[in-house]
């Protein structure tokens, strides 16, 4: 058996992270706030299918570490960030109502690109802007972000609603095709995220 793909979430407090991990893994979805987890790393097995292809997942729900863990050893050390060097692909998650939250996430992603293992330039980056039920609380047009993401940073973007489970199952696909695509050379990065909202399918299993 291949190893499973390795899919790290992260976010600030109260982005909605956990919220989307089960509502793809479980279809659930509560309002009520975590409790007793929130600097413990969660660790979920799971199976999809991608194209007719199964693959084994390994997602791990972060919780809102203040920093990348720059080396090994500071990874190692502490136990919320272990195994985050090396997820195959990231999923960076905002609040579309909070500035303060997609100020993380910028900072969380120039950090992981600082300090990524040696041999891991191409791990995808996936930026998702949670909370699209509440868009008439928007704090930066949709547009803006998606420019900024797709053009300037090279990262795929997707808005989703755990509440509403919109989108949700869209951005494991994305977040799964990226990682086949990382591991394809002869695709060019800027273009790997662009046709997985229109073409691919995806399907828990």
């Amino acid at each position: 058996m291949p190893p499973p793909f390795r899919i790290a979430v992260l976010g600030a407090q109260g982005v909605g992270k956990t919220a989307i991990v089960q509502r793809f893994l479980h279809d659930d979805y509560s309002e009520a706030p975590v409790q007793g987890t929130s600097r413990a790393r969660q660790v979920h097995l799971s199976a999809a299918v991608l194209n007719g292809h199964v693959h084994n997942l390994q997602i791990t729900d972060y919780p809102a570490i203040t920093s990348f863990p720059c080396s090994s050893l500071q990874e190692w050390t502490d136990t919320c960030c272990r195994g985050i060097r090396s997820a195959h692909v990231y999923i960076l998650v905002y609040d579309i109502c909070c500035f303060d939250s997609f100020e993380y996430v910028k900072t969380m992603r120039q950090q992981i690109l600082e300090t990524r293992v040696v041999g891991t330039g191409d791990t995808p980056i996936l930026i998702v802007g949670n909370k699209r039920d509440l868009q008439w609380g928007r704090v930066i047009p949709r547009h803006n972000v998606s420019d900024l993401v797709r053009k300037n940073w090279k990262c795929g973007y997707v808005e989703c609603s755990a509440k509403y489970n919109w989108h949700v199952l869209l951005l494991f696909g994305e977040a799964m095709r990226s990682v086949v695509c990382a591991r394809c050379k002869h695709v060019h990065a800027t273009i790997r995220f662009q046709r997985a909202l229109r073409n691919e399918r995806c399907a828990l299993m």
